[in-house]
């Protein structure tokens, strides 16, 4: 996983772009970054502007307010980061959060990074590390009223699956950087400690996340959309270990690829919000683990 950063510099588990556990599997080969599993080929249509408007910072980690598609005005407005970020602690493999009380704080930045307001949760809405690496904090505030206060609109999230070969780019709220790359490929599990996340975002390697980078939202930058969230990397070519995820495929092959970072995708967030940015577990088409 990205290390969340506690006090200033490097702290907990997890690599730069957001913090993803690494698990034992049996023979890994090293491979090269580029050899993943194909999806659809991207077009490249025209490119959206993508700035740091709507990210925010967190105290040990990166994220964004965000919104489905269905999302109203007058919904309380969601941040999203990493189930490794949230101030508890890691969620141990099979444990799901929902509804947990939280006040805590986020900085919302502009588009040009600086701190604009300061942000705060009301509850931890959804958090786990199993099957995906997410959190999704609901604030005290409206995405109407945070328009309507800083001229600064929710991130959507995409509701189709990401594509191989588009081209993305990863924003740090923590340490306001954007980091450009294309989505490599997806690896069908991948395994950190004693956490397994499934369909994972394998990124090009010119998205060297750090550090502080969990969390981060993955833009797609055709649309604009959010894709996935930032959460890992393998550090030193370790097998499944803390800090050095490993890929499995479909008949237990292992693959290591060090220096190369993921993301979990966001799409299967989207079935799960309903209205009043209610996070409901049993709508349709809804397939995040359940407590």
């Amino acid at each position: 996983m990205k290390k969340p950063l506690v006090g200033t510099f490097l702290a907990l588990t997890l690599l730069g772009a957001g913090a993803a556990p690494a698990f034992a599997v049996a023979a890994a080969d090293q491979a090269p970054a580029g050899t993943a599993t194909a999806f659809r080929t991207a077009a490249s249509p025209a490119v959206k502007a993508v700035d740091f408007a709507g990210t925010v910072a967190l105290s040990n980690c990166s994220g964004s307010v965000v919104r489905t598609p269905a999302s109203e005005p007058d919904d309380p407005a969601l941040v999203l980061s990493n189930g490794h970020c949230i101030e508890s602690g890691f969620p141990a493999a099979g444990e799901v959060i929902v509804d947990q009380p939280s006040s805590r704080s986020f900085s919302l930045l502009n588009s040009a990074g600086s701190r604009v307001a300061t942000l705060r949760a009301g509850k931890i809405a959804y958090a786990t590390m199993t099957d995906t690496d997410v959190s999704l904090y609901q604030l005290t505030r409206t995405y109407a009223q945070i328009q309507s206060s800083y001229g600064i609109k929710a991130l959507e999230l995409n509701a189709a699956h990401p594509v191989q070969g588009a081209a993305i780019k990863v924003v740090s709220g923590y340490w306001k950087r954007i980091y450009s790359c294309s989505i490599d490929g997806f690896a069908y599990r991948l395994k950190e400690g004693e956490w397994t996340w499934k369909d994972s975002v394998r990124y090009t390697s010119s998205c060297n996340t750090i550090g502080g980078t969990s969390g981060s939202p993955v833009i797609d930058n055709a649309t604009g959309t959010v894709v996935a969230v930032n959460n890992t990397g393998n550090e030193d070519g370790q097998r499944c270990t803390d800090n050095n995820p490993c890929e499995v495929d479909e008949n237990g092959r292992v693959t290591v690829r060090q220096g190369i970072n993921y993301g979990q995708e966001t799409y299967g967030i989207v079935p799960c919000v309903g209205p009043d940015s209610k996070i409901d577990l049993g709508r349709a088409g809804c397939t995040l683990p359940k407590p």
